[in-house]
């Protein structure tokens, strides 16, 4: 009932989100003279707000913040973001789309400010200024510098004239909204069952994280070591109060066992894991978009863009994985490679959790499991009865792909915008690098802070794993900056944060432009199977997927588009994009 509730208010105002934008002065008219009288017109307004967060739609399929304009991830089409070979557009609907949706949030602040009893609708605002706070750390991320709008524009609004503010002052501007809106939200705990999905306190503490971790990483990465320091304290004090919160944790039933990763990002209401376990159970997620498979379905084929090779990963990822022992890989050792499933054994297990191994079942959405055993029954109803991954780079991703029978398109589970995980890992990053900063990278502090974050995660399915430390980074040659970045890459793969954080860590130019590699062919098992593998391969007999990448600093920013530049001629094009 009350994801009923709370859907239909969405559909409702989602209809009303895309009128606004289309019709804007008599909308503005009408809500002057017969809108914003009660508390309740106000929470009803803000309800639109949560039909502008990221998807699967722009995070799994193609999108701006998408893995698959990375490293890790590919298409049987290349992607010109990915390798660099994108173009200044002649228009550009994401800026578009962001101002209108800002233009909303300015409508209701603007109606509050003359509103008799604050008090009553304290909550709505604070929504608003958490939205607000969302679409500009959007700006921030695609095109640096953006134009800070407090008012709702009309057609003769000077705003549509002025240059870009600096992303110091947008990212200052975020706080700002963010601060503001995590004083007047409930916590998480306080959620009446009608306000159930709706953003929290806690929320919006942890997205300050990401904001503050992302951009005092970009400034200690540009030389900008003092204003990196500002930044990277306040990620470490809004993380920090997330976990203190208690009101969150990792999601790993006993039930579930090392399968707890796999299953977390497939949760249904309908039985879709062995344990049957409901949404109910899911304590990870602080705010995710909401999905069903009968009010609000995925909409497009998901499971079967996986399981059907639409989509693969590359060597680099799977390399990322570490052995059981919480080791690097050597990718030198032949024998990790003689057999199409050996460099599976002995890793972490997310790596199975996340990808397809030769020889195995697979299940998809068009049988789907009976019995949830993997016996007789189960198996005869396996998409896959014994996997085969002679296609594309022969590195195959199961995440987000139902093993129940469903139609396609009609999977209902939720996609997390911000997990618990996540706000670890910020945590764990975030402490390390201010403490990197301050030189004391190997203070007990650091091991301090990655116990109660980044090992937590490390070892959710992991449970003999060796916790990361600066005394075991020592010990073993380890970089703990490189591992701990490894540790977000691997938990967070596939979920919209690869491109970004190389883009802010300022790595961007040299990971980008390297090889986009498949499995090892060569003196494989795979080279006497696959015998009709017609890419090229590298000096260590890797197949090819990918070569001759232009990635290079401009694409650390997205261009402004050519209609936005004609339109206001005080706009500055991003370094590197000309005029």
């Amino acid at each position: 009932m009350k994801l009923v509730k709370f859907n239909t208010i969405l559909f409702l105002l989602l209809g009303l989100a895309f009128q606004s934008c289309l019709d804007i002065e008599p909308k503005d008219q009408l809500s002057e003279t017969n809108y914003w009288k009660n508390p309740d017109q106000f929470t009803l307004f803000s309800s639109q707000f949560y039909g502008w967060t990221h998807n699967f739609s722009n995070i799994v399929s193609d999108g701006l913040h998408s893995d698959l304009r990375s490293d890790l991830l590919m298409t049987s089409t290349l992607s010109e973001y990915s390798n660099g070979t994108n173009t200044i557009p002649q228009e550009d609907k994401n800026y578009t789309d962001i101002y209108s949706r800002i233009r909303q949030v300015n409508i209701l602040l603007k109606n509050a400010e003359n509103y008799s009893s604050p008090l009553d609708i304290k909550v709505p605002v604070a929504e608003a200024q958490f939205f607000r706070a969302y679409l500009y750390f959007d700006l921030l991320q695609i095109y640096g510098d953006a134009i800070i709008v407090k008012e709702p524009m009309t057609i003769d609004s000077p705003e549509l004239q002025v240059s870009q503010n600096p992303r110091e002052e947008v990212v200052d501007f975020i706080i700002q909204d963010l601060n503001n809106a995590i004083a007047g939200l409930p916590a998480y705990k306080s959620l009446s069952a009608a306000e159930e999905g709706r953003v929290s306190m806690e929320a919006a503490q942890a997205f300050l994280s990401r904001v503050a971790l992302y951009e005092g990483t970009w400034q200690k990465f540009r030389e900008n070591d003092e204003r990196g320091k500002e930044l990277l304290k306040i990620a470490v004090d809004a993380a920090k109060a997330v976990i203190d919160s208690r009101a969150f944790s990792l999601f790993q039933p006993k039930e579930l066992g090392v399968f707890a990763y796999k299953y977390l990002f497939i949760l249904e209401n309908t039985q879709s894991n062995p344990a049957n376990l409901t949404k109910s159970a899911n304590t990870e997620y602080i705010f995710s978009r909401r999905y069903d498979e009968v009010l609000n379905s995925i909409g497009f084929n998901i499971t079967q863009g996986f399981v059907n090779k639409a989509v693969f990963m590359t060597r680099k990822m799977a390399n990322m994985y570490l052995t059981d022992k919480g080791l690097p890989i050597d990718p030198t050792d032949e024998n990790m490679y003689k057999k199409m499933d050996s460099e599976f054994a002995n890793r972490d297990n997310r790596m199975q959790n996340t990808m397809m191994i030769a020889g195995r079942p697979y299940w998809a959405n068009t049988n789907g499991r009976m019995t949830w055993k993997e016996d007789a029954t189960d198996l005869e109803l396996a998409f896959y009865k014994s996997f085969d991954p002679k296609s594309r780079s022969g590195y195959f991703c199961q995440k987000w792909a139902t093993e129940r029978k469903v139609a396609s398109g009609k999977e209902g589970y939720d996609f997390p915008i911000i997990r618990y995980a996540e706000v670890l890992l910020n945590y764990a990053e975030a402490v390390y690098e201010l403490n990197e900063s301050e030189g004391k990278a190997d203070d007990q502090a650091v091991t301090d802070a990655l116990n109660i974050s980044l090992n937590l995660v490390r070892t959710r399915v992991n449970p003999d794993m060796e916790y990361l430390t600066v005394a075991f980074a020592k010990a073993h040659n380890l970089n703990l900056r490189t591992e701990i970045r490894r540790e977000r890459t691997v938990e967070l793969f596939h979920e919209g944060f690869r491109m970004d954080d190389l883009k802010r860590w300022n790595i961007a130019v040299n990971e980008m432009n390297q090889n986009l590699l498949g499995v090892k062919w060569e003196d494989t098992e795979f080279e006497e199977k696959w015998t009709a593998m017609s890419n090229a391969t590298d000096a260590e007999g890797c197949i090819i997927m990918e070569s001759g990448r232009k990635w290079n600093a401009k694409n650390n920013l997205y261009p402004l588009s050519a209609d936005q530049l004609r339109l206001n001629t005080n706009l500055k094009q991003n370094p590197g994009w000309g005029e």
